[in-house]
Order: C-alpha cells, then structure tokens, then sequence
C-alpha cells in the first residue's frame, strides 16, 4: 500500500507513489493554472451567449450580438462591387488607347490583369508571361499574330484551333511523315532555316545544302513563312529571322518540326471571361512587352 508521508526537504506531503527511489509529492496547482481555467470557462459561456454557436434541429443560436458571417460576406462583396463599378465602367467604354493613355486605369489592369492571368494564363504562359517550353514568350514582342492590343484581345476572344466557330487555324503540315518531303530534303530545309537566323551556320562545306534547302523552302514555305522568312501574321505563321522560337531553334527541333508538323492550340476565353476581363488580359499582356527604359 502506498504511504503518506512529508518530504523532510520541502516540508510537502507525498502521495504515498514512488518511482526508483523517487517519491511523488502532493503539490497543489498552480493559482495561475486556476484563474486561467477560471478564465477561459467564463469566456466560452459569455461566447455561447453572444454569438452564434449551438447548432439545432433546423437552425442555430443566433447570441445577443446577432452577428452573421454569412451578412458581412454579403456586404463586404457589396461593397467591393460598388468600388470596382466606377473603374469597369471606364474600361469597358473607353477604347484602348484612352485607357493606356490614363494612368490611374493602367494601374488597375496591372493590377487586375495580373489576377486573371495567374487564373487563367499562367498554367502554359508561366506567372512571368515568359512562357516556357512549346508555350510562346509574351514579354519579347515577337507575335504570332499580333501584339496590339486590339489583335491579343481577338486571339483570346476566338483562341487557336480552338472550338470557337471563328477560331484562329494555323496548323503546319507533316512534311516528313506525310511523305512530302524525303530525309533529305527535310535535313537540308532545316539547314537553311537554322541559316536565317544565324547565318555563320553557313559554311563553304555546305554551301549547297543550304542552297538546295532555299529552293524547297520557295516552293514548299514560303506560301506561310514569306520567301523571306518573315512570316505572315495573317495565318500566324513565325517569323523565322530571328531568336524567338516556341518549339526550338537547334537543328535537331528544326528537323522534328518540319517532319512532323506543328499545331498550337490555345482555348476560347470568349466562354469563360467576360468582353471587359479580355480587355483587361489584352491590356496587362501588351504592358508586359512594353519597351522599358
């Protein structure tokens, strides 16, 4: 049995419990200990009685306060509404270049802008709009058709390939599986393409497969590419003089690509963003391409 006795150190009594050679003293709870319980238990109660707390058959307490979470979300959405009516009025009257021209409205299609295209672009695009891989840049100011304001807001509002009834087709042919084009030929088009835009490719060595890849590229692409290879908006086909690729500019993506042909595809916004967000989105994305000093 456990026996009682006072620690002849602290004068405390024991519980009688020991522990290897460790005896258990009897030691009250601490005052503060109490006042807190004391504390919290008067403050749930006087929470129960003033707000909204027991759940019921049907309902629930209201508390004294009647206080309504479900009220305040209403109002505070309310109010937000209100606040964003005197902006979306202007933008959505305004043309383009009067809301570029104001900046108290740039700064909120920066700001807007920004939210919907992290809901809705970024997935492809990246947050940065600097796209990543087979997904265009957005901020380097090569379009494949058209950086203007007025020509983002179409491409969203219709999307490529898309299911939209005047959606954007651009689509480019499998030159290689469809056998229109041999090994060789798609080797030696890939060579002068790779040359357009960076023209020490071109060697004495290969001279004449480059040559040879111009001819094929006059009868075969310069129909969407323009014998210059600067593309052609119109059709959305690249500009490929220069450094911005969507697929890759090395020799090896040249060849995939022309052997098995490209189709992008992006979704009609037309369904899901309403014509003043697409303004918005157009705005924002031209903004993130402008020439900063």
């Amino acid at each position: 049995m456990a026996v009682e006795e006072r620690d002849p150190v602290s004068g405390q009594k024991t519980t009688g419990h020991e522990w290897n050679g460790i005896k258990e003293l009897d030691t009250a709870v601490p005052r503060g200990v109490l006042m807190f319980l004391v504390v919290t238990h008067v403050w749930a109660v006087l929470w129960w009685l003033l707000m909204p707390t027991w759940p019921m058959v049907t309902t629930y307490t209201k508390g004294i306060l009647g206080i309504d979470q479900r009220q305040i979300v209403e109002q505070d959405l309310t109010a937000a509404q209100s606040q964003r009516a005197s902006w979306l009025k202007s933008i959505e009257t305004q043309d383009y270049a009067q809301i570029q021209s104001d900046e108290n409205l740039m700064r909120v299609v920066r700001s807007t802008g920004r939210q919907l295209f992290g809901d809705n672009c970024a997935a492809c695009h990246g947050a940065d709009g600097k796209g990543r891989a087979n997904y265009p840049d957005l901020t380097d100011n090569d379009w494949l058709w058209g950086g203007e304001v007025e020509q983002i807001a179409e491409t969203m509002r219709l999307g490529i390939n898309s299911r939209h009834q005047n959606t954007r087709v651009a689509q480019m042919p499998a030159f290689g599986r469809d056998a229109m084009l041999d090994r060789t030929q798609v080797a030696n088009v890939a060579t002068y393409v790779q040359s357009l835009s960076n023209p020490a490719v071109t060697t004495p060595q290969n001279g004449p497969q480059v040559q040879a890849g111009r001819e094929i590229f006059l009868t075969t692409c310069a129909a969407c590419h323009g014998e210059d290879g600067k593309g052609n908006r119109e059709v959305g086909a690249p500009n490929l003089t220069d450094q911005f690729w969507v697929y890759g500019g090395d020799m090896q993506t040249l060849i995939n690509t022309i052997h098995g042909g490209r189709q992008g595809h992006m979704p009609t916004w037309d369904e899901r963003l309403t014509p003043a967000e697409i303004k918005i989105l157009a705005l924002y994305v031209n903004s993130l391409g402008a020439v900063k000093p």
